[in-house]
Order: C-alpha cells, then sequence, then structure tokens
C-alpha cells in the first residue's frame, strides 16, 4: 500500500513543473523523485515477498538467499543513497525547507531558517547513510552493518511520517492565513 501511494504521488509531484503556480520547481526533484524512486522500490519488494516470501521463509541460508535477490537492485539503492546527501546538501547550502510565519508552528522559525533546513537535510542525510550502507549489509551476516541502516531507515521513517503529519496542520494554516 505504501508503495502505491509513494509512486503515485512521487510520479504526479516528478512530472508536474512546479507544483505550486510561481512556486518552488526544487520541491519536485527534494520530494517527489525520491518518492517515486522509493515508492517503486517498496512495490518490488513487496511484490517479491509475495511471489518468493515462501521460498526466502524456508531457505536454509536466506542471508545468501535476500542478497541474491536484492543485489541486483543494491545499485540502485546507494545511488538513491547519494542522492539523498545531494538533497541534505543543497538544503543547508541554499536553506531551503524554511516555513514562512504566515504557517503556524513551523512559522514560529521563520526568523531561523537554517533550523528547518538543518532538521530536514539531516533527515535526508540519515535515510542516504542507510542506503549508502545497504550494499554493504548485503555481503556481512547479521551484524552492526544491518543493524545501523535499520535503525537509520526507522528513526528517519519515524520523523518523516511525524513531520508529514504536522504538516497536514501547517498547511492548512498557511492557506488559511495567506487568503
Amino acid at each position: 500500500m505504501l508503495g502505491t501511494i509513494l509512486t503515485l504521488t512521487g510520479l504526479h509531484m516528478t512530472l508536474t513543473w512546479p507544483l505550486a503556480a510561481g512556486g518552488f520547481p526544487f520541491d519536485n526533484i527534494i520530494f517527489g523523485e525520491p518518492a517515486l524512486a522509493f515508492g517503486v522500490l517498496m512495490l518490488f519488494a513487496a511484490l517479491l515477498l509475495w511471489k518468493r516470501g515462501k521460498l526466502l521463509e524456508e531457505s536454509p541460508d536466506r542471508p545468501a538467499h535476500v542478497k541474491g535477490l536484492a543485489g541486483p537492485i543494491s545499485i540502485f539503492i546507494l545511488g538513491m543513497g547519494l542522492a539523498c546527501f545531494a538533497i541534505a546538501a543543497a538544503g543547508l547550502w541554499y536553506e531551503l525547507f524554511a516555513a514562512p510565519e504566515q504557517e503556524p508552528i513551523s512559522g514560529l522559525l521563520s526568523g531561523h531558517p537554517m533550523i528547518e533546513a538543518t532538521f530536514i537535510s539531516l533527515l535526508y542525510a540519515l535515510v542516504g547513510v542507510g542506503a549508502v550502507l545497504f550494499p554493504a549489509a548485503l555481503n556481512t551476516p547479521a551484524g552492526p552493518i544491518i543493524r545501523a541502516v535499520g535503525i537509520c531507515w526507522a528513526v528517519a521513517g519515524a520523523l518523516f511520517l511525524i513531520f508529514g503529519a504536522l504538516n497536514y496542520f501547517t498547511h492548512i494554516g498557511l492557506i488559511v492565513n495567506t487568503m
């Protein structure tokens, strides 16, 4: 389900330039393209687990089986990790992600654009660390690299979830406050 939502919304954002009239075309790149890429990855992972999950579960050497299945796509995941690093760097370099003062909650920091730029950039960097470590995690038995990937993605995912939910309120408030 999540893969479908990410794929559809990411595809829409990637193909709609810019998202808002007179808006910020970099939002399409920063949010749409990673959503599309990670959504397609999630769809294929779900399809793979659906079709081959029983074989994986019964495999006598599960790590080798996972490596065989995920190995070919691990280079793309590594590339997405590097893309996340580039997005994080751009967020800091250009002080992106700062909310206008009319936006409730986030707008309280509008006079300090580096706070939100740092927060969102660190989230992208955390996703990037997990993605860059992913190919190495496939080549090591259960250990610290696999745990590091899981921790990076779990923490970043939880924070993106909370921040995304908050955005429903703040973005509605921004629209109401600027009507």
